[in-house]
């Protein structure tokens, strides 16, 4: 029977914490203490569908096995004690979906296990269009729509929520970002991105000073809020 979590991690007491937090939320799971239980479990068919993985384990650094477990199929959380900006954008082009440092708030770290099992379990997409919270965005018609109104954006501000929208839910990293929107010879010109994003919440959040649409994650990147 498929799972739908494997924690990986050695604390017995943070799987503890985990289980007992997944067993309320009605969230199948199972557990692995180091990296090669993991990858044998994860190997297992059906494979579960997302990893909750600490990064300081026993027998290998949890980045190692981040490509291993993406290839698999798994969206990878990375649940760490660790808070170095350039691990958790390490643990990002790696191929993890979203980080959650410890210690965590049980509420927030579900709700953000949910959001993972519905983009594994969800309906295929519409290529030209994209959800995130309280609007879309479509590329046929070039159309943003944001609280049921049309908002107006350059084709830049376009092409840079077109990024995140791409990967509700989910950082992407200032580099990508750069790199997607600016181009390869832009990708460390943070300024550029800094105020298409100021541009953006003036145009698209309710309060653009306490940001609920567009939401920073320091030195990492930028997620837009899932619908």
């Amino acid at each position: 029977m498929r799972k739908d979590v494997l924690i990986i991690d050695d604390e017995p007491s943070i799987r503890r914490l985990l289980t007992s937090a997944l067993d309320r939320a009605g969230i199948t799971h199972a557990e692995a203490a180091n990296a090669g239980e993991a990858l044998r479990y994860a190997q297992a068919t059906p494979a579960p569908l997302v990893a909750l993985l600490d990064l300081g384990l026993p027998d290998r650094d949890g980045l190692e096995i981040v490509p291993q477990l993406a290839a698999l199929g798994l969206s990878v959380i990375i649940l760490t004690a660790r808070d170095a900006t350039q691990e958790k954008v390490a643990a990002l082009d790696l191929g993890a979906d979203d980080f959650v440092t410890k210690p965590f708030d049980s509420e927030e770290l579900l709700a953000r296990i949910r959001s993972a099992l519905r983009r594994k379990a969800g309906p295929l997409i519409n290529v030209h269009r994209r959800e995130f919270a309280g609007g879309h965005i479509d590329r046929d018609t070039h159309e943003v729509i944001v609280r049921g109104e049309r908002a107006e954006l350059t084709p830049r501000e376009f092409n840079l929520l077109w990024a995140l929208a791409d990967r509700p839910g989910r950082v992407v990293t200032h580099e990508s970002l750069l790199e997607q929107v600016w181009g390869p010879a832009h990708r460390h010109d943070l300024d550029y991105l800094r105020v298409a994003i100021r541009s953006l919440r003036r145009k698209l959040e309710v309060a653009p000073a306490t940001p609920r649409l567009l939401i920073n994650e320091p030195g990492v990147g930028y997620r837009v809020a899932e619908s």
